[in-house]
Parts: structure tokens; C-alpha cells; sequence
């Protein structure tokens, strides 16, 4: 099953490098996020993938080019000779287009949709934010559903409370926003070629697909309240980093399943 990444952004609340590298290449760790997301596809035997360029696309392309599969794998050398344990990327496809510099979602999708010719079903992520979902479970039921999308919806990631307020403005409760009865887009999507018929020349995937999806009751939403982290700042990121530090890395499924080299 093909996965569509949207890796253009600019990512001007994350900056704290190079002026022009996009958000899916801040690092966690050693790796970019975009590698993160693109081995949890991987670990679930999706390795198709399709990037949609823009901003920092020199930043996305020379990383694939010059990859170093000895910088996350183990391996033994003899007499100059590096004999790979492991491998991350070996058996990935990936299609680099480049679908503009100021984009919206919605119009880089549309931009490969020729990449997506004779997918039934596809998946799609704005490739920087971190999960263990069990996608095997998202894509079954959305599979058996009668909808043109599905999106992995999460409780709101916010820490502040909401207040409730009676009569003579005095406070009724409070409740922490993470318990209210709210969802958040959680940024992973499985789609049908239905989707294309809602979006408009430079329209978005949510706000034009998915609501248009949602008014016909063809969107279906998949409840996830397990480990999901988003990077939008250089706080979010560095917390990502720390937990990284300490090997505590939810996200990683794929380390219990290490590939062995052939």
C-alpha cells in the first residue's frame, strides 16, 4: 500500500538550524523525523512511499542519496570490507515530486495523484508526527467501512484547563481540556480516490476533503488515545529528543523487529 508524505512545510516554529531545512528533517536523534515516520510504515510492511516536495526539497533528497546505512544499523568490518547486520531503507520505494513551494495539502495531493493510479486504498501523513497506532487495525477498518477516508483522530494535545462558569460568574468546575469530550486531527490518514473528486485547485486534504467527506457521512474516524506526539516547535521536538536520550521511545516499534541482512 502506497504512503503519501507531505514534506514542504516550513516549519518556522521548529527552526533552530538551517534556515531552509523543513520540518520533516528536524532531527530526533540521529534520524530526521521524516525517517521516523517512514520506518513505523515500514515496520507494517508499507514501503512505497511517495514525498511531496517544496520547501528545503535539496534537504530531503540528498539525505536519500547519501544514506548511511552503518549510522542506525549494526555491522562488522574486516579488512575494509563492511558486512551490514541490519538494513533501515534496502527494500523501500520511494518517489520524490516536488508539488510546490507553498502548496497547500489538499493541492499536493492532487499533484501525485498520477503516482497513485490503480491504489483502491492509499495512506497519507504530514510526516512529523510520531505514533504507535496499531496501523494494521486502522487500515482493516476503514477497509470494511463505506467511507471515502478514514482519519486518526486523538485527544487534544493542549495542558491547560477548561473552566465551566455558573451564575454570578462563579466557577461551576474544571476540567483538564485532555479529558473533555473533544478530538483532535491526528495528522494519519488512510484515503480512498474518492477524496480527489473533494478537492479543489489549491484546496486542503482536511478543511476541503475531509469536511465535504464528513457533510456526505463518508469520513471515518479512528480513536487513538495511546503514545502520539506532535513537533510543531523546537519544545516539542527537544522533548522528543530527551526521550530519545533516554531510550524511551514508544514510536519505535521496528526496534523489536530488527530486519537481519541477507
Amino acid at each position: 500500500m502506497k504512503v503519501v508524505l507531505f514534506c514542504g512545510g516550513y516549519g518556522t516554529r521548529m527552526q533552530s538550524g538551517p534556515g531552509d531545512v523543513p520540518k520533516p528533517m528536524q532531527l530526533v536523534g540521529p534520524r530526521p523525523l521524516l525517517w521516523h515516520v517512514m520506518r513505523y510504515y515500514a515496520h507494517f510492511g508499507h514501503r512505497d512511499f511517495v514525498l511531496c516536495l517544496g520547501y528545503g526539497a535539496q534537504h530531503i533528497k540528498k539525505f536519500f542519496l547519501d544514506y548511511e546505512e552503518s549510522e542506525s544499523n549494526d555491522f562488522v568490518l574486516q579488512g575494509g570490507d563492511l558486512d551490514l547486520l541490519s538494513t533501515d531503507i534496502s527494500d523501500w520505494r520511494i518517489t520524490f515530486v516536488h508539488t510546490g513551494i507553498n502548496s497547500p495539502i489538499g493541492e499536493r495531493l492532487r499533484r501525485v495523484r498520477h503516482c497513485l493510479e490503480g491504489e483502491e486504498i492509499f495512506l497519507a501523513n504530514y510526516a512529523d508526527v510520531l505514533t504507535d497506532a496499531p496501523l494494521p487495525d486502522l487500515i482493516d477498518r476503514f477497509a470494511a467501512a463505506d467511507a471515502g477516508a478514514s482519519m486518526m483522530i486523538v485527544p487534544p494535545p493542549a495542558t491547560f484547563h477548561c473552566v465551566e462558569v455558573g451564575a454570578g460568574g462563579l466557577v461551576s468546575g474544571i476540567t483538564p481540556v485532555s479529558e473533555m469530550p473533544l478530538w483532535a486531527n491526528g495528522g494519519y490518514f488512510a484515503l480512498r480516490q474518492e477524496v480527489f473528486d473533494h478537492i479543489p485547485e489549491n484546496g486542503d486534504l482536511v478543511a476541503d476533503g475531509c469536511a465535504e467527506l464528513a457533510k456526505r457521512g463518508r469520513l471515518l474516524a479512528y480513536p487513538h488515545r495511546g503514545y502520539w506526539r506532535p513537533t510543531d516547535t523546537i519544545k516539542e521536538r527537544a522533548a522528543l529528543n530527551e526521550a530519545y536520550a533516554r531510550d524511551e521511545k514508544p514510536w519505535a516499534l521496528w526496534e523489536n523487529d530488527r530486519v537481519v541482512a541477507g
